[in-house]
């Protein structure tokens, strides 16, 4: 039966991510339609809505007061989209946040703060909830298919910045939000999470293997302080540890290979693809004393349809997931509780390789 509930009006920020896969997952989604972009540059957000056919907008202000916006997607840069979040909540618009949410646990806190006391819905774009392999994996953990996870091992090696002449940007620097803590990490540690429960403690090694980039306009290097290489030890509340190794420089890296080794059995699931959330991905397992056998991924966890740019299909399965918590008046998971719970680990990470030893989560 055809839903006779509108879509919700969304307006997107930031045109990169925002452009390439937000816009075309708003448009599969048959919950949500794009009605806007947003900005700060005058004459990049008058092109992208034009080529987009929707309208534009530098001033975020003026956005939140057009009454064809329900509701934001948050895709812009780290170190502004807390602000833009706290704008459009206090706007009294739902939110879709990117993440990581914040650029501290204590950011993302009164973000969820907020969104507590205003009554909004405001969820996060963990994509690999809306896998379908990653679902099958955590339906299959849920229900006791490998006993007690003993050992976790997460190795996502990826060599997107591998070569020394890419150009120096806002990723180099760790105060805006860079480095590969926030753009692999916290998309890890709410994976581990949701699969394995909260994390106790966390031991962690950071390091800079490309220390300068030439800056994009004069052509002079510029210094890179935040990390491309993260080596960290998880231990779980519930029993059990992940060895967890994140690179951005990883020539020839494997791309994203998880190992669960549990009492009553083992699960390797990854892909090498490095451009693709949804191509590509396998999944064995071996049950006690047997070996690992491939699983077929169930239709029941599947898209209806796939992009080439793999990315847009979970993104669609997650801005539904956000429409019908906005129309039922529910909270959505993942939401602002699960982003702070992984900006926590975040930050727990940090502080571990600064002291050089264990931090307990609190």
């Amino acid at each position: 039966m055809t839903s006779t509930v509108p879509p919700l009006r969304v307006a997107v920020a930031g045109l990169g991510f925002g452009r390439k896969v937000i816009v075309p997952a708003l448009r599969a989604t048959a919950s949500t339609t794009v009605t806007a972009l947003w900005h700060p540059d005058p004459p990049k957000v008058t092109a992208a809505a034009q080529g987009e056919e929707v309208q534009g907008f530098s001033d975020f202000s003026a956005l939140l007061e057009d009454d064809r916006v329900d509701g934001v997607v948050i895709a812009t840069p780290p170190m502004v989209r807390a602000e833009l979040a706290r704008q459009a909540m206090a706007a009294g618009k739902p939110v879709l946040l990117e993440k990581p949410v914040a650029l501290s646990a204590a950011e993302a806190r009164q973000l969820r703060i907020q969104a507590l006391q205003g009554e909004l819905i405001c969820g996060v774009d963990f994509e690999y909830r809306a896998v379908p392999l990653f679902q099958q994996l955590a339906d299959l953990v849920q229900q006791g298919g490998i006993g007690q996870p003993w050992l976790v091992k997460l190795d996502w090696l990826m060599s997107s910045r591998a070569d020394p002449g890419r150009p120096w940007s806002w990723y180099a620097r760790r105060d805006q939000g860079g480095g590969v803590v926030g753009a692999l990490g916290v998309h890890a540690f709410d994976l581990l999470t949701w699969l394995f429960g909260p994390v106790a403690s966390v031991q962690a090694r950071l390091s800079t293997a490309v220390t300068s980039r030439p800056d994009p306009t004069s052509g002079w290097l510029r210094n890179c302080d935040a990390e491309d290489v993260a080596l960290i030890q998880l231990t779980f509340a519930r029993g059990g540890v992940a060895q967890v190794s994140l690179s951005s420089v990883a020539r020839h890296g494997r791309g994203m290979w998880l190992e669960i080794y549990g009492s009553d059995g083992q699960v390797v699931l990854g892909s090498s693809n490095q451009k693709d959330y949804v191509h590509g991905f396998t999944m064995q397992v071996a049950r006690r004393g047997g070996s690992l056998e491939p699983q077929m991924e169930e239709s029941a966890y599947g898209f209806a349809r796939t992009w080439s740019d793999g990315r847009v299909a979970p993104v669609a399965r997650l801005l539904d997931w956000w429409a019908t918590a906005v129309g039922e008046g529910r909270p959505m998971i993942p939401g602002l509780a699960e982003g702070l719970a992984s900006q926590m680990v975040a930050d727990a990470v940090r502080k571990a390789s600064e002291a050089g030893m264990a931090v307990e989560m609190t």
